[in-house]
């Protein structure tokens, strides 16, 4: 069994923390340091405060995720990573439906990684210039007591006009999930058809 399967359940909270990563300050002022670590706090910590309701009625970790999460998550941009070779074949209906669905299955899978959040703690790496790159890599590390670090790359994109910084991929023990969605979705794509996998992707988030 490889390094990544024997780790799957923090790379499902890793999946989580990919999620965090949205500038809220003023576009002179962003960082995508700064901002994962800041933000990245003020989510554990409503996490935290939300136990009680979260036990008596999961569904509301879909409620946190939509309210706090989702804006700060480049879907768009990961699903048309996504789509590769297929992007340039498809409908501007068929691209919107895909992201969509994207949409939706990100939000089942991060309500799965809440519930693997038990105070773990997350080290953010020290802030450092970006050059004006629009593209960075942020690395963590997932400390979890006797169990071995996880070490966790967060590539993060900077939008030209608004100039927020969004997470659109993250790279675990050196597995870009990116890039193994790309893997399994293409060949999907391929046989089926950009609707028909859409339409799975749909209802595996309901």
């Amino acid at each position: 069994m490889s390094l990544f399967s024997l780790h799957v359940k923090y790379i499902v909270l890793a999946l989580f923390l990919l999620s965090i990563s949205a500038v809220q300050a003023s576009p002179q002022e962003s960082s995508p340091y700064a901002e994962l670590e800041s933000v990245g706090n003020k989510l554990f910590s409503r996490i935290s405060s939300s136990q009680q309701e979260i036990k008596k009625f999961p569904e509301y970790m879909r409620v946190i995720i939509e309210e706090e999460l989702m804006p700060s998550i480049d879907y768009k941009y990961a699903a048309y990573k996504i789509l590769g070779k297929h992007l340039s074949k498809t409908s501007k209906e068929q691209r919107a439906a895909f992201v969509a669905s994207i949409r939706h299955n990100l939000i089942r899978t991060y309500a799965t990684a809440l519930t693997q959040y038990k105070n773990q703690q997350v080290i953010f790496e020290p802030e450092k210039p970006t050059n004006g790159k629009r593209i960075v890599a942020v690395s963590t590390k997932i400390v979890d007591g006797n169990r071995p670090d996880i070490d966790i790359v967060f590539k993060m994109r900077q939008n030209k006009k608004t100039k927020q910084w969004k997470a659109f991929d993250m790279v675990v023990e050196g597995i870009s999930l990116l890039s193994s969605k790309q893997a399994e979705l293409n060949g999907r794509i391929t046989k089926q058809g950009i609707e028909q996998v859409t339409l799975e992707l749909a209802s595996l988030s309901k």
